[in-house]
């Protein structure tokens, strides 16, 4: 059921407007954001917000599932589960309102008593939303209607294996194909499907998969796609599917997920996982890694992937499942020189976005921290508690607002700097 808030209600027409205005260009189309990287080109941020916390535009009910929003101009996408359906919403993102659904029934059930819905984050690409299921079902629709385009059933088709939490790689469109981690066989531990048909490209690569979604890039003047399977990086050519190289990084722990996405920051990748393992920065040649360095206890992100700003990484430190300890800290970290620059323990388990200078640090507690991008000294701007129930699921921002979604409800928040 939507919430409409009275208060608020002078926001929607503005909101309208300004996405109307800009069109695309500010979209949120995919899990982290334009350029996968998590970081936004938007720098009109307020600082700090009122008293009250940010402006609410709208809030409205969820099912399950750890999926994050996406912004497609007007529209919105969110895939949850409601019952024994896992389910895909279209909605106005001036008013929250529901424009379209499609559900299919799925019968996924947690291994470890976690939540059954959904784990990857749609993604939206010329007017097409694809979806991948925690039991592996891919789905294209039509962004406009939400019409079935064409479907596949990944696990049934390529032996994709469970793991630990289900199938999760958010869908990554790089030319005419949509590429997924999925840890099938036999040599389908990457798949490549025609974005337009379903029909399959080409399989690669034996690795089992991870948590960690893929990142395209250009590096050497050349296309690649850089999987961090649950053996290690993968640097593919997303054309043909042949592998260039691969760098071995795993846990010493037989129970490691390999969660955060690979960084690339020019011709260098950063690499981060928990369970032992650690972090490293590496150099892409053009048909060999290099490692720079490796570090057992610098940046290690559990599930959230760090942010990088002229030199310096800010994310997540440690495990971050509940109850567990050591408790997870928020550092920044100097990517050259190995030097930690500060932390702070005041955050815990979190996701984070970079707008310009600024980070947007959403807890799973439900708490939305504004941070200055800084390797002086942590300085926060604002902190506000803008959802309820355990927030997992990684944020979106576009046009200047905020999209974010717990186990219960997403809130649409209006970050704008007012004159």
């Amino acid at each position: 059921m939507l919430m409409q808030c009275m208060k608020t209600k002078w926001l929607w027409l503005p909101l309208a407007c300004l996405l109307a205005a800009n069109g695309h260009a500010d979209d949120w189309p995919q899990f982290l954001g334009p350029t996968r990287n998590a970081v936004s080109a938007e720098t009109n941020v307020a600082e700090p917000w009122p008293d009250s916390g940010p402006a609410v535009v709208w809030r409205k009910s969820v099912g399950h599932g750890f999926s994050g929003p996406v912004i497609a101009g007007t529209r919105t996408v969110l895939f949850d589960r409601e019952q024994n359906l896992e389910r895909v919403s279209c909605l106005d993102s001036a008013t929250g309102r529901e424009l379209w659904k499609f559900e299919y029934p799925t019968s996924y059930e947690d291994d470890f008593g976690f939540d059954d819905g959904p784990r990857a984050t749609p993604a939206v690409s010329d007017g097409r939303v694809y979806t991948f299921g925690a039991q592996g079902m891919l789905h294209c629709l039509e962004l406009a209607t939400g019409k079935k385009v064409w479907s596949a059933d990944l696990q049934r088709d390529y032996q994709a294996r469970k793991g630990f939490f289900g199938l999760a790689c958010s869908p990554l469109i790089e030319g005419s194909a949509v590429l997924l981690g999925i840890g099938g066989t036999p040599d389908a531990g990457i798949v490549a499907l025609d974005r337009s048909t379903g029909r399959l490209l080409w399989k690669s690569c034996s690795d089992e998969a991870g948590y960690s979604s893929p990142i395209a890039a250009t590096i050497h003047g050349k296309r690649k796609v850089l999987f961090l399977t649950r053996a290690g990086l993968v640097v593919i050519q997303p054309a043909t599917g042949r592998i260039d190289s691969q760098f071995p990084f795993h846990s010493r722990n037989p129970m490691s997920v390999n969660a955060a996405t690979p960084l690339v920051i020019g011709e260098e990748v950063f690499l981060s996982a928990c369970y032992g393992t650690g972090a490293a920065l590496l150099r892409v040649g053009e048909d060999r890694i290099e490692k720079i360095w490796s570090e057992d206890d610098l940046l290690s992100n559990h599930y959230a992937t760090s942010v990088e700003l002229n030199g310096y990484l800010y994310g997540v430190h440690g495990r971050t499942d509940p109850g567990f300890s050591p408790h997870p800290t928020f550092r920044c970290i100097d990517l050259k020189t190995r030097r930690l620059c500060w932390e702070t323990g005041t955050i815990g388990a979190a996701s984070v976005i970079r707008a310009g200078s600024q980070l947007l640090i959403l807890t799973d507690k439900g708490e939305l921290i504004e941070v200055r991008a800084s390797p002086e000294a942590f300085k926060q701007f604002a902190r506000a508690h803008v959802l309820s129930g355990e927030a997992r699921a990684f944020p979106a921002f576009a046009n200047g607002f905020f999209y974010a979604r717990s186990k219960d409800e997403l809130v649409c928040l209006d970050l704008r700097q007012t004159k």
